[in-house]
């Protein structure tokens, strides 16, 4: 990837969404601090954080909802909040709108009225894509939840945008609806070449969809890594369970390793011990504390997230 003034996104070609050191402030906090960002076309890319963390006021910041206090920002080579890129975007943030009184069908022939969009069929067709055939022509008021969600993406992606941007996209879903979403989104962007802009707490499925990860803390990009950056920087680990932790993490210490307790469990985070668990069992043994359990572990998305973010409790999910 260039830098932040570069020209080129990760995945080749002219940048779609670029920031440069954006920032936004609230009185004395700063919801966005200094993040710079260049996405391309065709990457599906995932924004992570705690809730507080300025996910979606980055959203809103590039969507030109909300001013940002510093920084540079820019859609599909324009300036946020050009009206020329708007055809051309589509979005979803924070909770679904829809006119309550109208139906489905309804509310869609009002979105492809006032994209201008040609085709009549457009409305059929997402009613189809999105799950909705059997709610076409229920009043807005009386959906669940899922449904809801269900047609503020038919919404959102109606007129086939390039650039989409959502905020946690499958918020109120089954897992269903969870998974046609996901295939949904990868087909935008592997088919169609759109570009993919989500938030979402749903760790395992950003790593089933999203190309590359941006991690926010506090306002602060944190970390950026693609798939095989994630890869190779997951964290793994020897975890161990004996009769006697304490002695364990004793016998493990005499023999020079870096044994660290968790809530019913010792760890050993280096290299030896990964690459030789049989050994570490031998040294248990001969001490007195054979394993109850010994394996070792590879943290996913949700571990190696809270790791980075300091939010590991103990050990990791995985260790829970």
């Amino acid at each position: 990837m260039d830098g932040p003034d570069g020209s080129a996104g990760a995945a080749g070609g002219p940048p779609r969404v670029l920031l440069h050191e954006v920032s936004k402030r609230y009185g004395p906090v700063s919801a966005v601090d200094s993040v710079s960002l260049s996405i391309g076309a065709g990457e599906v890319y995932a924004l992570l954080g705690l809730n507080g963390a300025g996910k979606t006021t980055l959203l809103r910041l590039l969507l030109g909802m909300v001013r940002p206090s510093g920084g540079t920002a820019a859609l599909l080579g324009r300036p946020v909040g050009d009206r020329r890129t708007w055809a051309r975007v589509g979005y979803l943030v924070e909770t679904p709108s829809a006119y309550p009184e109208l139906t489905v069908r309804e509310n869609l022939e009002v979105v492809r009225y006032l994209r201008r969009l040609p085709d009549r069929t457009a409305v059929d067709d997402a009613v189809e894509r999105f799950g909705l055939t059997a709610y076409a022509d229920r009043r807005a008021r009386a959906l669940s939840l899922g449904n809801l969600q269900r047609l503020g993406l038919a919404k959102a992606l109606l007129h086939r945008p390039e650039l989409v941007v959502l905020d946690e996209p499958v918020n109120g879903l089954d897992p269903a609806g969870v998974a046609e979403i996901r295939a949904l989104l990868a087909g935008l962007a592997r088919e169609h070449g759109a570009t993919v802009l989500l938030s979402s707490h749903l760790l395992g499925e950003v790593a089933r969809i999203a190309t590359r990860i941006g991690v926010l803390h506090e306002g602060r990009l944190v970390e950026e890594l693609d798939a095989a950056a994630l890869a190779r920087r997951v964290h793994r680990h020897v975890r161990v369970t004996t009769r006697d932790d304490a002695r364990a993490a004793d016998a493990l210490t005499r023999a020079g390793l870096a044994p660290r307790r968790v809530p019913g469990a010792v760890l050993l985070e280096d290299a030896w011990s990964r690459d030789r668990p049989d050994a570490v069992a031998t040294v248990l043994v001969r001490s007195g504390v054979p394993p109850t359990g010994l394996a070792v572990v590879q943290e996913d998305l949700e571990s190696h997230f809270l790791r980075v973010v300091g939010a590991d409790p103990a050990g990791s999910p995985g260790d829970r």
